[in-house]
């Protein structure tokens, strides 16, 4: 049985419980787990070890307990927006250079401890909506730079990438922008939804 790890911050923690790994949230982790659970009875293990309030640098920090000792076979990060939002609420951010540079000790560990592992990245993402309208300007800028930078990073170690933002700017032109990310940062139900149909997609491409 392949083992699947889903990390990255509050999107993927998404109320996960924290003793059952079948519980895995609300979110999209939930959602592509059940596609794949659905269409390939037995062969699956998933398990999310998303965090609210992450940051490429907590990724790195945990990286031996939350990824290495798990042995997953394949493995999706998505992260980067509170690399972005936590500069305006405590100046705590990760700028892009620094943001690019762990990321990349992030893979450089994984390669040299799973090389087997098959990973992919996601694209981080924000909307307009009550958390982020303030300022949005530089939600938008900022967070476009964490994911050049993490596009970079697939592009220099040959890993799947998972666009997002366009996704979510096509989706907006339906649905107000609150109609897929509550907060402008949280997906609701159809954003999540949104994201999983995107990681199903890439997955089966690596499987």
């Amino acid at each position: 049985m392949k083992r699947i790890l889903f990390q990255g911050d509050s999107i993927t923690d998404a109320g996960r419980n924290r003793e059952l790994d079948h519980l895995r949230g609300f979110g999209y982790s939930t959602m592509a787990a059940g596609e794949l659970l659905l269409d390939y009875p037995g062969e699956f293990e998933i398990l999310n070890r998303g965090i609210s309030g992450n940051r490429i640098v907590d990724i790195y920090a945990r990286i031996g307990k939350d990824i290495v000792a798990l042995q997953p076979d394949y493995m999706s990060l998505l992260i980067g927006v509170n690399d972005v939002w936590h500069e305006l609420n405590n100046n705590n951010g990760i700028e892009e250079e620094k943001f690019e540079m762990v990321y990349c000790l992030v893979i450089d560990e994984l390669k040299a401890k799973l090389p087997n592992l098959k990973l992919m990245i996601m694209e981080p993402f924000v909307l307009e909506g009550p958390s982020t309208t303030n300022n949005i300007d530089y939600f938008r800028t900022e967070t476009a730079k964490r994911a050049a930078a993490a596009k970079r990073v697939a592009d220099k170690y040959g890993i799947k990438f998972i666009p997002l933002q366009e996704k979510f700017n096509e989706a907006a032109k339906t649905a107000p922008e609150t109609y897929w990310l509550v907060d402008g940062v949280h997906p609701t139900a159809a954003g999540h939804e949104l994201i999983a149909r995107e990681w199903i997609k890439a997955f089966k491409e690596i499987m």
